[in-house]
Protein backbone atom coordinates (compact mmCIF):
# COMPACT_ATOMS: atom_id res chain seq x y z
CA UNK A 1 0.00 0.00 0.00
CA UNK A 2 2.42 2.56 1.02
CA UNK A 3 4.51 1.73 -2.19
CA UNK A 4 1.31 2.59 -4.66
CA UNK A 5 0.96 5.92 -2.04
CA UNK A 6 4.62 6.51 -3.63
CA UNK A 7 4.32 6.23 -6.88
CA UNK A 8 1.04 8.42 -7.00
CA UNK A 9 3.04 11.08 -5.19
CA UNK A 10 6.16 11.09 -7.84
CA UNK A 11 3.39 11.02 -10.10
CA UNK A 12 1.55 13.91 -9.39
CA UNK A 13 5.31 16.01 -8.69
CA UNK A 14 6.79 15.21 -12.26
CA UNK A 15 5.96 17.99 -14.43
CA UNK A 16 6.67 15.76 -16.96
CA UNK A 17 4.14 12.83 -16.40
CA UNK A 18 1.33 12.28 -19.31
CA UNK A 19 -2.05 12.99 -17.48
CA UNK A 20 -4.94 11.26 -18.03
CA UNK A 21 -7.10 11.89 -21.01
CA UNK A 22 -10.96 12.75 -19.91
CA UNK A 23 -13.68 9.94 -20.48
CA UNK A 24 -16.15 10.68 -21.71
CA UNK A 25 -16.95 13.80 -20.38
CA UNK A 26 -17.80 15.36 -23.91
CA UNK A 27 -20.59 12.43 -24.38
CA UNK A 28 -21.95 12.53 -20.84
CA UNK A 29 -22.89 16.01 -21.45
CA UNK A 30 -24.63 15.36 -25.07
CA UNK A 31 -26.55 12.58 -23.87
CA UNK A 32 -27.59 14.89 -20.39
CA UNK A 33 -28.53 18.13 -22.93
CA UNK A 34 -30.65 15.31 -25.55
CA UNK A 35 -31.96 13.18 -22.51
CA UNK A 36 -33.21 16.33 -21.04
CA UNK A 37 -34.54 17.88 -24.57
CA UNK A 38 -36.40 14.65 -24.99
CA UNK A 39 -38.02 15.05 -21.77
CA UNK A 40 -39.03 18.55 -22.21
CA UNK A 41 -40.41 18.02 -25.11
CA UNK A 42 -42.63 15.38 -23.75
CA UNK A 43 -43.63 17.58 -20.92
CA UNK A 44 -44.49 20.52 -23.28
CA UNK A 45 -46.39 17.81 -25.53
CA UNK A 46 -48.88 17.34 -22.46
CA UNK A 47 -46.97 13.86 -21.69
CA UNK A 48 -46.16 15.22 -18.26
CA UNK A 49 -46.30 12.23 -16.11
CA UNK A 50 -43.75 10.85 -18.87
CA UNK A 51 -42.03 13.52 -19.08
CA UNK A 52 -41.24 13.95 -15.50
CA UNK A 53 -40.51 9.80 -15.11
CA UNK A 54 -37.83 10.24 -18.24
CA UNK A 55 -36.34 12.87 -16.37
CA UNK A 56 -36.24 11.42 -13.04
CA UNK A 57 -34.75 7.88 -14.55
CA UNK A 58 -31.99 9.52 -17.00
CA UNK A 59 -30.84 11.45 -13.52
CA UNK A 60 -30.61 8.70 -11.95
CA UNK A 61 -28.67 6.81 -15.32
CA UNK A 62 -26.31 9.92 -15.28
CA UNK A 63 -25.68 10.33 -11.50
CA UNK A 64 -24.75 6.27 -11.77
CA UNK A 65 -22.90 6.95 -15.01
CA UNK A 66 -20.76 9.67 -13.73
CA UNK A 67 -19.55 8.26 -10.84
CA UNK A 68 -18.65 4.93 -12.47
CA UNK A 69 -21.06 2.95 -11.08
Amino acid sequence: MAEDDFRRWERELDPGAPEKEASGGRGLVLVAAATAAGCALLIVVGDVRLGAVGLALSSIILLLWRIGF
